[in-house]
């Protein structure tokens, strides 16, 4: 169904581990699962277009804050990450490997990276 994924399952018919248990590179795979199983990948991807829909998603969520509906602004942040776990998952990223990576870059940066605000 899926094309297959990185990690080797189709996360659509994994039964192993509840939705919540899945790793940040499942979450990629099973979120490119979906926008390739409805054609977002049938063509290759303006990865210009794609970052400017993550940028949206962020748009929207600020809107939803803005006229205080909590339930839009969750919506609208798990949309901000569906698009990028998808965006990774079609251009084979490991985002949860390049996470870590930068998380220890940033451990060595100084307070609020030697900025007074």
């Amino acid at each position: 169904m899926c094309g297959g994924t990185r990690t080797g399952m189709c996360p659509h018919t994994r039964k192993d581990l509840p939705m919540s248990k899945l790793s940040v590179q499942e979450m990629c795979d099973l979120c490119h699962s979906i926008a390739k199983s409805k054609g977002f990948w049938d063509e290759k991807r303006n990865i210009g277009e794609a970052l400017m829909l993550v940028v949206t998603e962020l748009a929207e969520g600020m809107e939803a804050h803005r006229k205080q509906d909590a339930d839009n602004f969750r919506e609208e942040l798990a949309d901000t990450f569906i698009r990028l776990f998808d965006l990774c998952g079609g251009l084979g990223i490991d985002i949860e490997a390049e996470i870590m990576k930068k998380c220890e870059k940033n451990k060595l940066r100084p307070y609020k990276h030697g900025k007074i605000c």
